[in-house]
């Protein structure tokens, strides 16, 4: 089992930079992909970005050339940087580990981005 744990989040205005990040502990697993998911209200959760233990990584189309996902293999820890907010930003983002094999959660947290 891996557990998830998140910081940062919080309040942004639009334009602005905001930053979040997960550190994952317990049975890690080499070949893996951290991820960010978000959900907004009344909309179903989204992939923000993804990111494999090679470094290789994936965005979704409305964050791309804004958001940059990043890790640290050896802190097994994810970040997310995010730039150039937009109100519709505005959702609770979710850490996710996944490996072939299993798939661990955050508890979310809530980023708000103000006009």
């Amino acid at each position: 089992q891996v557990q998830l744990v998140e910081s940062g989040g919080g309040m942004g205005q639009a334009g602005g930079p905001l930053g979040v990040s997960c550190a994952a502990s317990g049975n890690i697993f080499l070949i893996n992909v951290m991820a960010w998911y978000r959900q907004a209200p009344g909309k179903q959760r989204e992939l923000v970005a993804n990111i494999d233990n090679n470094g290789f990584t994936r965005y979704a189309t409305s964050v791309k050339g804004r958001f940059t996902i990043s890790r640290d293999n050896a802190k097994n820890t994810v970040w997310l940087q995010m730039s150039s907010l937009k109100p519709e930003d505005t959702a609770v983002y979710y850490c996710n580990y996944a490996t072939p094999n299993s798939e661990s959660w955050g508890q979310g947290t809530q980023v708000t981005v103000s006009s």
